[in-house]
Parts: structure tokens; sequence; C-alpha cells
């Protein structure tokens, strides 16, 4: 059976209060017009999550609920998962391999360097950055997300907002 991870950087947030802890920066005016932006290209694709796993940082539950919202998901599929806050990529991978079951299209929001490292780790590929609102989406053949192994995995698209879209 092939499953389906879509690694989603958070979009860009706000440093405008130097009070804020990292956890509490929101996203700011361009993060809000990116996540919209990203999830419309998802839904283009005609994907449909069906587990959201979301690290914990109001930046990256944001991006999360808003792909949800623009990608018709209910909010039941959102589960936030505190051990992704900044996460390496071998506490990535542990959390999907626990937290994945048997989801198809399995969505996980968190930070770099973490997502970046992942998605070479599972991939060999060589991306150099996954950017704020960057999707990697990688086609895995698994029975269940417990089998998840590195390199295992099969780049199927490598996508962010500022990349430009050809419409030939």
């Amino acid at each position: 059976m092939t499953r389906h991870l879509y690694l989603v950087r958070h979009a860009k947030s706000s440093w405008d209060n130097p009070d804020w802890r990292d956890v509490e920066r929101p996203l700011n005016e361009r993060g809000k017009k990116d996540a919209p932006k990203m999830a419309r290209r998802i839904k283009e694709r005609e994907i449909t999550p069906s587990l959201m796993l979301s690290s914990y940082a109001k930046r990256a539950i944001k991006t999360c609920k808003i792909f949800a919202e623009v990608l018709n998901c209910p909010k039941t599929i959102i589960e936030v998962e505190e051990r992704l806050y900044h996460a390496d990529s071998e506490t990535i991978l542990k959390v999907i391999q626990e937290k994945g079951g048997k989801a198809d299209h399995l969505f996980l929001f968190g930070h770099n360097p973490g997502l970046t490292s992942l998605a070479n780790k599972l991939t060999g590929e060589n991306i150099l950055n996954v950017p704020t609102c960057g999707v990697v989406a990688i086609a895995f053949k698994l029975k269940d997300w417990d089998l998840i192994r590195f390199g295992a995995g099969k780049l199927k698209f490598f996508d962010f907002p500022k990349r430009l879209i050809r419409k030939d």
C-alpha cells in the first residue's frame, strides 16, 4: 500500500513583539497569505489529508488550521504533538511511527532544520532548505507508518510560496 507524507514548514511568523516567547509568535501578513495559497495548491492536486500532526507553536497550529479549512477537513483530524516543536529528524520520525497509524495522507506541520533534514534522510534528495510554508511530499510503500525508515521514501513534489508555477 502507498502512504503519503507531507512535511509542511509553518508559514512566515511575526517578530514584531520582543516579549513573545518563540512558541507564541503568530503568523505575519505574508504568512497569512502564503498558507491558504499553498493549501489551494494541495487542493488542486486533489489531496485530502487523513491526519494532520502539528507542533504546538502558535505559528504551526495556525498554518495547520488554515490548511484544514481550505482542504475542507474536519478539525478532528488535527492532533497537536509537543515533540514536534523544533524537533530533529529522528524525533519527527519517531512521532510519525507512533502516531501515523493507517493514515493514507499524513500531514506534519513543523520547523526547520528538522523538516529539511528529515526530507533528505527519507528520500536521499539534497533539498538545501524547506522555506516557510514549503511542502515536501514523499510516497512510501508501507502497510503502516510504524514501518517508515530513512531512505525508504520517494520524493513526489517539493513546492513553496515563491516557486513560480508555469501555466503552459
